[in-house]
């Protein structure tokens, strides 16, 4: 804090004994006044981490009584206001009805009272033709009608709007919806060296799963096993399969997907050409337990309770599974192959978010699909203008994830680039790739699965290139 400075003066008792420096107010002070000084220091520094405290508490408070905020006080006084404003207005309005409806009753009764002692009088004295008969029909019928739609009475809306609108606004919110940006040029993280069985090479990626130390778990399709490739290593590690195509324990058939199940510490494979789901436990691969059979599974995710969703390629339909199952419970499609908002036409990859609502990519559709929870039809939210490559257009999309800011990241295969919808967007916007088939940096070959880590950055299985890719987000 301070430096000793032989020649100058405290700045307290001025005098000119050895003193110090302090380099925060670069006054100069004794010793007695240099303890003095770090003192009041410390009393201004105990202030400070008092108030540090007491606001991390109203943080705390606040996450844990939302509804305590001063805005929404603010929104509480505006609701009680306006329903004591409307409750007044509709009460003077029935008063005022009561009073007028009850002088039109006895109008009313008057005029029916008149044409009663009229009938009375043409009764006893017996004469009346068929004109008297209309005439009293008419005027009976015209006094009910009257009585039950008065015309001297009815309500009247003002244009103008009684209780001011009140709505929302953050800038914030345009601060958080601001899309996020990725270098062009990728750096290839795992395979790029050609399609093969070795442990540096891949062959037609497909799914994958990024863990928190950025480890990359690849469904290493063509090569019938599942590699794990840690965070700069130049060869991945064999976990699952790797034992030639086949059904056995130890063996697996075109892997299409890949999860990792933190709870359970395991991992779940679609092992497509088998059409099973499995299951491996901590890595061991004799430790294999089937969690679906004859199922022409494809794409997987898992909720935020651990329930366990699945993609038919075959029947055209999502199902979620829980602990147990024997069939699953029908999600999305099961409605036969089509393109109506209730049905799917082979369903790839899947994903789903906190509110429960599924985003499918229907691959022969050329479009994603959102399923709210316990929806009987789908919307689409990307694609389903046909297949081609304009903006609005997808051709047989495979990997889909939602961002935290809802924005879907569509893995557009056979145009070799991914795409970026927002829900509602007419079209779409080029995120990386779209440059044309190719094996340059800035170029894919039928990307297939999709992942971010946990900075943001994007990751594409570049399935014909045999590699995965890694675009790193733009910090702004």
């Amino acid at each position: 804090m301070a430096a000793a400075n032989i020649r100058a003066q405290c700045s307290v008792c001025n005098k000119g004994n050895t003193t110090y420096i302090c380099r925060g107010c670069s006054k100069d002070f004794c010793f007695q006044h240099l303890t003095e000084h770090r003192q009041i220091l410390d009393r201004q520094l105990d202030e400070i981490v008092n108030d540090h405290d007491q606001f991390q508490q109203t943080i705390i408070e606040q996450k844990q009584n939302p509804h305590n905020s001063s805005l929404i006080q603010q929104i509480n006084e505006w609701e009680t206001n306006s329903i004591e404003k409307i409750q007044l207005t509709a009460q003077q309005c029935r008063e005022t009805v009561i009073k007028l409806t009850q002088k039109s009753i006895n109008d009313i009764e008057r005029k029916f009272s008149e044409l009663s002692q009229k009938l009375k009088g043409i009764r006893q004295e017996n004469e009346f033709n068929e004109i008297d008969l209309n005439h009293f029909q008419l005027k009976l019928t015209q006094i009910t009608k009257e009585f039950l739609q008065p015309s001297n009475i009815s309500i009247r809306q003002d244009s103008q709007e009684f209780i001011k609108k009140i709505s929302v606004i953050s800038s914030f919110e345009q601060i958080q919806t601001k899309k996020h940006k990725f270098q062009q040029s990728a750096i290839t993280v795992a395979g790029g060296n050609g399609d093969g069985q070795e442990l540096n090479q891949l062959h037609n990626p497909c799914g994958m799963f990024i863990d928190n130390d950025k480890s990359i778990y690849i469904a290493d399709f063509g090569n019938h096993r599942i590699v794990k490739w840690r965070l700069n290593s130049n060869t991945g590690q064999i976990i699952a399969g790797g034992n030639g195509r086949g059904n056995q324990n130890n063996q697996l058939y075109s892997p299409a997907d890949i999860i990792v199940d933190k709870n359970n510490n395991s991992f779940i494979i679609s092992d497509y050409g088998n059409k099973r789901v499995i299951r491996y436990f901590d890595q061991n691969q004799t430790n294999q337990q089937i969690l679906i059979s004859n199922i022409g599974c494809w794409g997987l995710t898992l909720d935020k309770n651990g329930f366990l969703y699945v993609s038919d390629y075959e029947n055209n339909e999502v199902r979620r599974w829980k602990q147990g199952d024997k069939k699953g419970e029908l999600v999305a499609g099961g409605n036969g192959k089509g393109n109506h908002l209730n049905q799917l036409d082979n369903p790839t990859y899947i994903f789903i978010d906190d509110d429960y609502s599924l985003y499918i990519s229907d691959s022969s559709n050329h479009r994603v699909m959102k399923w709210k929870k316990d929806a009987k039809e789908g919307i689409i939210v990307a694609g389903g203008n046909g297949d081609g490559n304009s903006l609005k257009q997808l051709h047989s999309p495979r990997g889909v994830i939602v961002d935290h800011l809802g924005q879907i990241y569509v893995a557009d295969s056979r145009n070799h680039r991914i795409m970026r919808w927002c829900e509602g967007d007419k079209e779409g916007e080029i995120v990386v790739g779209g440059n044309d088939e190719g094996n340059q940096s800035n170029q894919l070959s039928c990307p297939c699965g999709l992942s971010f880590d946990n900075e943001g950055n994007l990751y594409v299985a570049d399935r014909k290139n045999h590699r995965i890719q890694k675009y790193e987000k733009i910090l702004s």
